[in-house]
């Protein structure tokens, strides 16, 4: 049985102290992250601690008798009904919508944004990596469509950003950066998306030359402000996969193909 609690481990600098607006929850096969905002949901961001395990068996510590959906995640804005992805070989896609109650969808990533979202009003849920070309094509906004497709309202939605690189670890290209701006809704001019950008934080002076530092939560955040989700209905974990190594795999930091996985399960009723 899981209950959120506070960790035992002795190094404070672990991450596994309260974090405001999220939650460390315990169970016999170790801690996962909740947010607070998604408290309706079961669901949970796991961590590089539950290395080897599968979202088949990490599904079990999130829910009972649900069953399990997940993409073969290539970096494009392409998300999929949930029923679309429950069997191998797993579709290439980066995103999920449920279409069904008690389905759990799972995304991975190591410095990519784990996104999970969720519709109170009909149980429906979303999840989606959200690496820099998945957000610069716009993968929240398709996840977003579909929901309303689906009768949602985003000015109803809950959403999640997990762990994920922050901008002080990740230098980009300026075209890099240049190309999340464009992405923005409601900003046709290039330059004045890019000055949203660094007006909200999402981007920062790097010393190298054709360089600077995207934090690409903050762009996501603002995206989808933009988009019409409010602000309160955004949370964003302040952990850093890059700085937290003893928490989560990075590829930024080791180079190392790993990841972790976080999950949601949809609470929507049959039609």
């Amino acid at each position: 049985m899981a209950e959120a609690v506070d960790p035992p481990f002795n190094r404070p600098d672990a991450g596994f102290n309260r974090l405001e607006g999220w939650t460390w929850v315990g169970c016999y096969g170790g801690y996962y992250l909740q947010a607070d905002l998604l408290s309706g949901f079961e669901h949970g961001f796991f961590t590089r601690q539950w290395q080897g395990r599968t979202p088949e068996v990490l599904a079990g510590y999130v829910s009972a008798g649900v069953s399990v959906h997940r993409p073969k995640q290539v970096h494009s804005a392409t998300v999929l009904p949930a029923r679309a992805a429950c069997q191998e070989p797993w579709p290439e896609a980066d995103g999920l919508v449920s279409d069904a109650g008690g389905q759990s969808l799972w995304v991975c990533g190591a410095d990519c944004t784990p996104v999970l979202i969720a519709d109170p009003a009909s149980g429906r849920v979303a999840a989606c990596h959200a690496g820099w070309r998945g957000v610069a094509a716009g993968i929240l906004l398709e996840a977003i469509a579909l929901l309303e497709q689906a009768g949602c309202r985003r000015e109803e939605l809950l959403v999640a950003l997990g762990p994920a690189v922050s901008g002080a670890n990740y230098q980009v290209e300026q075209a890099v950066a240049q190309q999340v701006a464009a992405a923005l809704p409601a900003q046709a001019d290039a330059a004045v998306a890019l000055r949203e950008l660094q007006d909200c934080g999402a981007v920062s002076a790097d010393p190298e030359p054709g360089r600077c530092r995207l934090d690409l939560r903050a762009a996501t955040r603002r995206q989808l402000e933009l988009a019409g989700v409010p602000a309160g209905q955004i949370s964003v974990c302040p952990l850093c996969t890059v700085d937290e190594a003893l928490l989560f795999h990075s590829w930024r930091r080791d180079q190392v193909k790993a990841v972790q996985w976080s999950g949601i399960v949809s609470q929507q009723l049959p039609a």
